[in-house]
């Protein structure tokens, strides 16, 4: 009986071989059917001469360490044992190929491709990494590509070989851990602490070979190969590949280099440098422009790190400016910042950062020891300052044209003024929801809800520029002041110009969908495109760009919902700076008592999340550069399912246990909803696609109607009730002002929500079909929920300590509230708009949030312009 008639006898009831897939020199692959989940596995039976040497319970216990690794790119596992003396695990069976076999069929890949797996396989590495887990054996035979997607497999394998009782004999039988082309110095020499930086040097072979078509080290046996990792250097990449960009070539010769002190001190870092074109291997800042084959000294304490940064930043703006005065030099050059060991980057919501128009200082939202506030810094400072009088501030700071003064949006959605050396904060104008501020010479523009207004910098009655019917979007003034360019809403944003006089708006052409960003300053347009910079020629009179936009800079990091109003980067004539891309967001479970624990992280961002009626699943949007879709992830199982193929999935809520409402893109200036089962047994069923629709919220107690957002020029965010057949829908709420954040009670008889009309948000509850509205909330309100229960409901509000979850107990006969107490911090978590950006479980007993973590720097490109040069 061979192997493959033993596991199916063995096996009977659990798994079904269909075939052999191949054999590795570890293992022989098999497809086999989940008899229990009624689907395709991937069945992997160690080899038996392995098996024997390492002890096959021995091994299966330390594998089953690596099933609780739950992350978009690493290939989970579902089960492992011992069945006919035969030693197995089984993962999810991917349809596509290897990284290998696309390499055997193309040789070499495009830069792009490249460049996106190799930073895909690091996101996964990082997170292993930080949960005590060394792959130790990546090479493309490891790396799946499934929809476009890079996944990791066999993670832990070789982990679980090494720690089992004979793992140290397999040297002495001519096995290995590891590949000898991908193997880094320290596990060549036998060293027995592997640390992940032997994982960022095979990522790095990896990456060399997509590029070139073969790893940097050849030769015509084992011995060879590590004779040459020991005591050679990798060939220069663009020597070889004169299309490989300097900060590529320079971000994988700091991986591979020989000592692991001398690589990056993380797989994240590596990711990082690849999205940066400024990155040489020069140093710790590794911003100076061109490219640099000298390797990176060993990673200092972050004290050390921290204060020469400082230094750098100082003497690189002092030559910068020298430099610009005696030689009239004007290449690029970059600086790092970090904000300080007290306080760190917080706005979490909105813009954190902006330059002066001079170019010299440097402002943004931080949180410190006193709550968050304003912080400036000189650019040629070693510290930053707090500005007193700004622990109200949430985001979007603004410099006044002469650089003396400040706007912020504050924590109450009102439009602050303070100067920058502190004092009383002004009220510039109660905008209720206000975002993208900007201190032009007319005055102050911002944008609410209800359109784009223009307020005196002293207080007043604000001015209304244009109503263009979108919820807050970014706007900016041309000079002159006549014509305002803006971002519309919808399934993608496109650039729009809005003559003030007349209020006619005008597409601009030439520019793409989906900008998230917008700025404009010296004949150039500059705008975002997912976490990329772009600039483009543009002539402000005649609103037209001229010739293809540009590339500035890669990894720059988009706000908590990846919206319009999320700009993380500012731009003056000569000076830019933005904020790195974040390197994790992570979706947790929180106590009553706020004792958090991390169940799932994401290189991209999470939204949204939204428990099953069981309790055992949580749907949730995955955003990355690739676009956004819905996933599930499983409690029991620990797995994240993608449930979306369409363009821009987002925002499901549960019909029943197996099928989610979500919204999509319809076409370019409508969103659908639809449904569809999260096992994917049915085709997705279409409910409505109209042009003012937005993302469902709830479900009414029969299941026969949607609650759902839409977004009129007149109404700004109002409610709908839309049919399940979508053949009726009709407007529930339709005020004037923005009603948002619909949480309807389990008995579906009351509606909370989220209301601006006092000025401010606040929480207010009232019957589904009308009738008195109670206010609930009494400082600011935002992202009401209804405890299972129906008679708790919990929001958030914003203090100058924080924010904090309120849970308020309310009375319906008749309607009040008994009592308000606070839960505990939610700073670190992210909010959303129009709807919460958490959930409670149906046992009321723990909730999900989603908390970014923020890389902590800023960087600044002086003389950015330069980087347009031949291009």
């Amino acid at each position: 009986m061979n192997e493959s008639d033993r596991l199916t006898a063995a096996l009977e009831g659990r798994y079904t071989i269909e075939r052999e897939l191949g054999a590795g020199g570890m293992a022989t692959v098999y497809l086999a059917h989940d008899v229990r989940h009624d689907r395709k596995v991937a069945l992997k039976v160690l080899r038996p001469e392995l098996a024997a040497i390492l002890g096959g319970e021995r091994f299966l216990k330390e594998i089953r360490t690596t099933a609780n690794l739950q992350h978009p790119h690493i290939l989970s596992l579902f089960d492992s044992g011992e069945a006919d003396g035969l030693v197995f695990y089984v993962m999810p069976y991917v349809e596509g190929e290897s990284l290998r076999d696309r390499l055997m069929r193309e040789k070499q890949l495009p830069v792009e491709d490249a460049v996106r797996i190799t930073r895909e396989v690091a996101s996964a590495l990082d997170y292993a990494h930080r949960h005590g887990v060394v792959h130790r054996d990546i090479k493309p035979e490891n790396i799946l590509l499934h929809e476009g997607q890079a996944l990791v497999a066999d993670f832990g394998i070789a982990l679980a070989a090494s720690r089992s009782e004979g793992g140290t004999r397999m040297t002495e039988t001519g096995m290995s851990l590891g590949t000898p082309h991908y193997m880094s110095p320290e596990q060549a020499m036998g060293e027995r602490e592997i640390t992940p930086k032997a994982d960022v040097y095979a990522l790095g072979c990896v990456l060399y070979e997509m590029l070139t078509g073969e790893p940097p080290f050849t030769g015509p046996t084992a011995q060879a190969i590590v004779a040459r990792v020991m005591t050679e250097e990798p060939r220069s990449l663009t020597l070889q590949r004169r299309t490989v960009p300097p900060n590529v070539e320079a971000a994988a010769m700091t991986a591979l280099a020989k000592l692991p002190a001398d690589r990056f001190g993380s797989a994240a870092q590596f990711a990082e440098a690849l999205g940066n074109p400024s990155f040489t291997a020069a140093g710790p800042a590794r911003m100076a422009t061109g490219p640099s084959r000298t390797a990176a000294r060993a990673r200092p304490s972050p004290a050390q790190l921290a204060a020469a940064i400082g230094v750098l930043a100082v003497l690189a703006a002092g030559a910068f400016l020298a430099g610009r005065r005696v030689s009239g030099d004007r290449s690029p050059l970059a600086m790092q910042i970090v904000p300080g060991p007290d306080h760190r980057l917080g706005a979490p919501y909105g813009s954190n950062i902006a330059l002066s128009q001079d170019g010299r200082t440097l402002l943004y939202v931080a949180q410190g020891p006193s709550g968050r506030q304003l912080y400036v810094r000189p650019l040629g400072s070693f510290t930053s300052a707090p500005i007193a009088g700004t622990q109200n501030v949430w985001s979007d700071p603004a410099f006044s044209p002469d650089g003396r003064s400040v706007v912020y949006s504050g924590a109450d959605g009102g439009v602050y003024r303070v100067s920058v050396t502190g004092g009383q904060a002004m009220l510039v104008n109660a905008a209720g929801i206000c975002c993208t501020l900007a201190w032009t010479e007319s005055g102050v523009l911002f944008s609410t809800l209800q359109g784009i207004q223009l307020a005196p910098p002293s207080g007043g009655t604000p001015r209304a520029l244009g109503r263009i019917g979108l919820p807050g979007p970014t706007a900016i003034a041309l000079p002159g002041g006549k014509t305002l360019l803006y971002l519309t809403s919808g399934s993608t944003h496109h650039v729009e110009a809005l003559d003030v006089a007349s209020g006619r708006s005008t597409r601009i052409e030439g520019l793409p969908d989906g900008v998230d960003d917008l700025a404009w300053t010296d004949g150039y347009l500059l705008f975002q495109v997912g976490t990329t910079l772009e600039a483009v020629s543009f002539d402000a009179r005649g609103l037209r760009s001229h010739g293809e936009p540009v590339t500035l800079v890669a990894g720059v990091r988009l706000g908590a919902s990846g919206g319009v109003r999320e700009s993380q980067s500012s731009v003056t004539g000569t000076d830019l700076a933005f904020v790195p891309a974040s390197g994790i967001n992570r979706l947790a479970l929180v106590d009553r008592d706020g004792r958090e624990t991390v169940i799932a992280d994401t290189s991209g961002s999470f939204h949204r999340p939204r428990f099953s009626p069981d309790g055992r699943r949580i749907s949730v949007d995955i955003t990355r550069e690739q676009g956004r879709d819905v996933w599930v992830y499983d409690l029991d199982q620990r797995t994240m399912s993608r449930i979306t193929f369409q363009v821009n999935g987002h925002d499901a809520i549960w019909a029943d246990g197996r099928t989610l409402i979500y919204a999509a893109s319809a076409s370019d200036s409508s969103l659908g909803m639809y449904s569809r089962h999260i096992d994917g047994s049915a085709e997705v069923d279409t409910i409505l696609e109209a042009p003012l629709l937005d993302a469902p919220e709830a479900l009414t107690r029969d299941g026969q109607e949607v609650l759902a957002y839409s977004q009129t020029p007149t109404t700004a965010v109002d409610a709908w009730m839309v049919a399940r057949t979508g053949r009726a829908h009709r407007v529930l709420m339709g005020a004037p002002y923005s009603e948002s954040h619909l949480s309807l009670s389990r008995d579906g008889r009351w509606l909370a929500f989220q209301s601006d009309e006092s000025g401010r948000p606040e929480v207010y509850v009232r019957a589904l079909e009308g009738g008195p509205r109670l206010q609930v909330s009494t400082a600011g309100g935002h992202e009401p929920l209804w405890a299972p229960n129906g008679g708790e409901l919990f929001y958030r509000t914003q203090s100058d300590k924080g924010a904090r979850l309120i849970s308020a107990r309310v009375s319906f006969a008749p309607l009040r509230v008994m009592a308000r107490d606070t839960l505990f911090a939610i700073t670190d978590y992210e909010e959303a708009d129009p709807h919460s950006n958490y959930d409670i479980s149906p046992d009321g007993r723990r909730f999900v949030f989603i908390r970014q973590e923020m890389p902590n720097e800023i960087r600044v490109i002086r003389n950015w312009k330069a980087l347009l040069k031949g291009r």
